[in-house]
């Protein structure tokens, strides 16, 4: 829990690309706030969608833009711990894009993803359990000044 001053009603899940955490915003000028694991250069993007739907350990099914760039990975895999999805996910509109968890917790504070937005599937059961489907979720991006900023 953090100082957060935000416009944003509380609910609303702000994703600092540029520092790597993800607030979600609470009554009282305060936040939660998770370390994340954020897009790979050539792989960012900013804008603002909403939770369209939520998964707990959720069955993965790489993109085709992503098998096209690897190849080698599986066309489909179950959910469960191995899964790289992790514990839950949370889909954003009708993007490819997720908040989800992770089975690589060091990767959490990098730079490496295709654009999904990782937690710890600690961290990320505990948002699950907090965020409703319909969400505001606003990525900022990486390189600009935040519009929202921990006190």
């Amino acid at each position: 829990m953090v100082d957060y001053v935000s416009h944003q009603p509380p609910g609303t899940v702000v994703i600092d690309t540029g520092n790597t955490f993800l607030y979600l915003v609470l009554n009282g000028g305060q936040a939660m706030r998770y370390g994340i694991g954020v897009g790979r250069e050539g792989f960012t993007w900013s804008g603002e969608q909403v939770v369209a739907r939520k998964t707990e350990w959720p069955d993965w099914r790489p993109p085709a833009e992503m098998i096209s760039r690897q190849p080698y990975l599986p066309r489909f895999m179950a959910g469960g711990p191995g899964n790289p999805l992790g514990a839950r996910a949370m889909y954003l509109g009708d993007t490819e894009y997720r908040i989800h968890g992770t089975n690589k917790p060091d990767t959490i504070g990098k730079r490496v993803s295709s654009g999904c937005i990782r937690l710890t599937n600690d961290d990320v059961t505990d948002l699950y359990d907090r965020v409703k489907v319909g969400a505001k979720v606003i990525v900022l991006p990486a390189q600009a000044a935040p519009m929202l900023a921990e006190k």
